[in-house]
């Protein structure tokens, strides 16, 4: 028998009821993970911390927050574009589909997908992947909306998750991939994870796809640096997620949020800028990190896209594009491929 996520030594299995069962890895296995990608990203010249640690619990909250804010176009616009496809996506899905979910955090978008699923399945599996514990939050609220819902979350990475989906069972798969999240990947990054997505699929599976589009850079800005400061609290909050769990001593008052849109790359930039030459100790990190006033820590970067550039990218993946949504600004779009 082939190692799976489900036999593997490393996770644990947690039975909530009939309807709702999570798998998560061990903390030594998260907390060595967390600690080591921090001494790698800050133990270089050009210093780095992966946005995927901006989200433990608080930083959740803060995120959700940041979805409300008026300068934070592409929630609201996903959100509508999403509300349309009841209209459009029923004609896609040819017989029943397993709901899989990459990044799914609070579910709100989720379920605009589990209505259109409810109307021509009887019964909805659904696998929510997501590294922060706001999964288990959210999947319990969902059974409470829905009674026909059977969920299989995982709490762990992306590619933990698309390994559990390759080797769970023949039936097919709509997995959605929402809020921009892609953006956050290097374009070479990228590629490589949409191949993995791609070689996860079988023939008659289905990806949802949300892309954010280059646009005005004022309205960019604005998005990633809010006037209530939000996404500043956001940003600083990596830094005391580091000093609970892996006994550091960042003091953030001498941090600063910075956020810039970089029109040559096409992709928003946030970083953290030492305001003081300072040191901090990252203990479970092995690390002692020494700022200069001025130096900055890049913690995230959101690509942008025109159409073109995601039909070339697509089409090189070896996904074909079935249908594409935008809004009426043409500030977002999804995109429904399937494999070649």
């Amino acid at each position: 028998m082939s190692k799976t996520i489900q036999n593997d030594v490393s996770y644990k299995k947690y039975i909530i009821d009939n309807n709702l069962q999570y798998f998560k890895p061990h903390s030594t296995k998260i907390e060595k993970s967390f600690a080591d990608e921090i001494h790698s990203g800050l133990n270089r010249s050009s210093k780095y911390i992966s946005p995927k640690f901006f989200y433990d619990k608080k930083g959740s909250n803060l995120f959700e927050q940041i979805c409300s804010l008026p300068e934070y176009y592409p929630t609201r616009t996903e959100i509508n574009i999403l509300k349309n496809l009841k209209f459009d996506l029923p004609n896609y899905l040819k017989g029943d589909f397993r709901l899989v979910e990459l990044g799914s955090g609070s579910s709100v978008k989720t379920r605009l997908i589990l209505d259109i699923l409810s109307e021509t399945q009887k019964k909805i599996e659904y696998f929510p992947i997501d590294i922060s514990e706001i999964l288990t939050e959210s999947s319990e609220m969902l059974q409470k909306d829905y009674s026909n819902l059977y969920i299989t979350g995982i709490i762990d990475t992306y590619e933990g998750g698309l390994e559990f989906i390759e080797k769970y069972d023949n039936k097919k798969n709509l997995i959605i991939f929402l809020g921009s999240s892609y953006g956050n990947f290097l374009p070479e990054e990228g590629k490589i994870f949409l191949k993995r997505i791609n070689s996860t699929m079988k023939k008659e599976d289905l990806f949802l796809i949300g892309l954010d589009l280059v646009k005005d850079t004022k309205i960019l800005e604005s998005a990633y640096d809010d006037s209530q400061g939000i996404t500043s609290k956001f940003n600083l909050n990596v830094l005391s997620r580091i000093n609970d769990e892996l006994d550091a001593d960042f003091v953030l008052k001498n941090f600063k949020h910075l956020a810039k849109y970089n029109e040559e790359q096409q992709r928003v930039e946030m970083y953290l800028k030492s305001l003081v030459n300072q040191s901090v100790i990252i203990s479970k990190s092995n690390l002692l990190l020494k700022l200069k006033q001025g130096e900055l820590i890049h913690t995230e970067h959101s690509h942008k896209y025109k159409i073109s550039q995601i039909k070339e990218l697509m089409d090189k993946i070896g996904f074909k594009i079935i249908q594409n949504w935008l809004d009426t600004k043409k500030h977002y779009a999804l995109i429904l491929v399937s494999k070649k």
